[in-house]
């Protein structure tokens, strides 16, 4: 993917994006601060209520929190393998009086009602192995509430390398990555090594790699750009999709 690429590349990155240690300023717009209901549903606390909820990918814990907060009879399972963002959530779950039913783990054995995941399956380096993690996580009757984006395709579907709509399109990896590691040091060479990963997932590919998991697909949304019902469209979505939410439910 890309065709500037090589030193020209790099040069035109860093005349158009100048970035450093102390400069970072993100040209990529997130819908993080979004409400949990805006991802889930409006009903989405009443749903957790009485149940197991797994928060696969939990991050530092804030959605994790906000469920045992608002549905008090819930008992929720942050999962992530990095162990420091862990730390961070065990420590607000205890600040915000919940660490009695929310917590902080890499690994359990406690199955889930309803599994739920925000924001992370466009990071995923293997989405099919952790559909088949999910699938030994939940109860019979569970089911995964999936909520992620934006796609490869979106204007800003590279993340941190979209330093314009569509860049990281049109930059080849090689000199995207060389730019970045102007004001990043961990030695990343491809896009899925860099914090968080990015696999360049799109939305055809995710209801294809689902076809083929232990999940059937209840149902797929699409959230367009500026609420703009066009870009709805079987073609038009990959382009204009910021957010993708779904329900997958065990074959």
């Amino acid at each position: 993917m890309g065709f500037i690429g090589g030193s020209f590349g790099y040069k035109m990155l860093k005349t158009i994006a100048p970035r450093t240690k102390t400069n970072q300023i993100a040209r990529y717009v997130s819908d993080s601060d979004l409400k949990l209901q805006q991802y889930f549903g409006d009903d989405i606390f009443d749903i957790a209520a009485n149940k197991t909820i797994i928060d696969f990918g939990c991050g530092e814990g804030n959605q994790a929190i906000e469920i045992a907060k608002q549905s008090p009879t819930s008992h929720v399972i942050g999962l992530d393998i990095q162990e420091h963002h862990l730390e961070k959530g065990t420590k607000k779950a205890q600040e915000c009086s919940v660490s009695d039913r929310c917590q902080f783990l890499t690994t359990t054995d406690e199955l889930a009602d309803i599994i739920i995941s925000k924001d992370a399956f466009e990071h995923f380096s293997n989405p099919s192995e952790i559909l088949d993690i999910m699938s030994r996580l939940l109860k019979p009757n569970g089911y995964v509430l999936a909520a992620f984006g934006p796609t490869w395709y979106h204007p800003y579907g590279g993340h941190l390398f979209s330093v314009f709509p569509w860049s990281h399109l049109i930059f080849t990896e090689n000199a995207q990555i060389l730019w970045r590691s102007d004001f990043k040091t961990d030695g990343a060479t491809k896009f899925s090594e860099v914090d968080g990963g990015l696999n360049q997932i799109t939305i055809n590919q995710f209801e294809q790699i689902v076809l083929r998991s232990p999940f059937s697909l209840d149902f797929l949304e699409t959230i367009p750009l500026k609420g703009l019902r066009i870009l709805k469209s079987k073609f038009l979505r990959e382009f204009g999709s910021s957010i993708v939410r779904c329900r997958l439910s065990l074959k």
